[in-house]
């Protein structure tokens, strides 16, 4: 193996997951694959589907219906098991991405509600966008129109660029309330996740976790959100009740001790297989290498601003800092 082939980059909100991607971005070809052991990177992440769930309920509670995914623009999902919706949309992205499939619709924000649709059903969750009356979906599709058409363009784009010496980089974050006991009950967690992702990703995954203490984490998400910011990578605040109900912890390091093998979160599943022309169910297990970027003293903040501006000291200690984790993670997949 000569780059990484896929990476799940894990944290908190606001614990510095987008700035690493934008500072990976930065970096040459070169440094990326020699020191960082990173491929130029192809970049997926669950938050545009949040933001659109948002969307969509605003536009009904527009029209006088009541929202489908949210108790209210700033609080919590109404059903826990949307965390596992988004991560079937992420598996449907990252399958579109490695067999090279470009989407061709004429309407796309249609073509997303069906989506989510479909996603929410893998996780037992009704197909209730299909329940919007006719006249009302169209009305909220026409509203969306364009931002869903952005991000379908965005999808395309980076599938057009092609897997062959690239690394796939997955942003996500999980946790659990405040004071919460280990293990988290499902659906929420990292435990929860890595039992909904796609066979497909677990067999080339390996994980960075940024890591910060949930404090940090709340404190640098009340500094970095902006009121016109919701639909920004590196923007959005998420909700204090949000904070706390569903990011107060969350369980990396718990499964990392728990793990069977030292640097891994273990994962057993069941899955179907074939066997004498039949499709049965066996056990499946995973020991997903897992390297630590150590971000409890803010390395990354400096990385919202242009540049140009960056100073070499900051730059050097993020760049130290990724090597090193870099570095630990190619080695745990070797």
């Amino acid at each position: 193996m000569k780059i990484l082939d896929t990476v799940l980059l894990l944290a908190l909100p606001a614990s510095g997951k987008s700035e690493v991607r934008r500072y990976l971005a930065s970096l040459s070809k070169e440094q990326c694959e020699k020191e960082m052991h990173i491929g130029e990177t192809l970049q997926l992440d669950d938050y545009p589907y949040v933001h659109f769930m948002h969307r969509i309920d605003d536009e009904l509670m527009k029209r006088g219906f009541d929202p489908i995914f949210y108790f209210g623009p700033n609080r919590t999902f109404k059903d826990s098991f949307e965390w596992g919706t988004l991560i079937h949309l992420l598996n449907e992205d990252y399958h579109n991405l490695v067999t090279g499939t470009i989407v061709e619709v004429d309407d796309p924000a249609n073509w997303l509600f069906d989506r989510i649709d479909l996603a929410r059903s893998k996780v037992d969750l009704p197909f209730e966008l299909w329940e919007i009356p006719y006249g009302i979906r169209m009305e909220i599709a026409d509203a969306m129109y364009d931002e869903c058409l952005a991000h379908l363009n965005e999808l395309n784009e980076t599938t057009k660029r092609g897997k062959e010496g690239k690394t796939i980089v997955i942003e996500l974050s999980r946790g659990g309330a405040n004071g919460s006991v280990f293990p988290l009950t499902p659906p929420r967690g990292y435990s929860y996740a890595f039992d909904q992702f796609s066979e497909e990703i677990l067999d080339n995954a390996g994980i960075l976790y940024v890591e910060v203490t949930p404090e940090e984490s709340r404190r640098k998400n009340y500094e970095r959100a902006k009121p016109d910011g919701q639909s920004s990578i590196l923007n959005h605040g998420v909700p204090l009740e949000v904070m706390l109900g569903e990011y107060g912890c969350d369980d990396m390091k718990y499964l990392m001790n728990i793990s069977d093998k030292e640097n891994t979160v273990k994962i057993e599943r069941f899955v179907e297989v074939k066997k004498e022309d039949k499709l049965v169910y066996d056990t499946k297990i995973w020991n997903i290498p897992v390297a630590v970027f150590d971000n409890k003293e803010d390395l990354t903040t400096f990385v919202r601003e242009e540049p140009e501006n960056w100073k070499k000291e900051d730059v050097d200690l993020i760049y130290l800092g990724l090597k090193n984790a870099f570095e630990t993670l190619f080695n745990l997949m070797k």
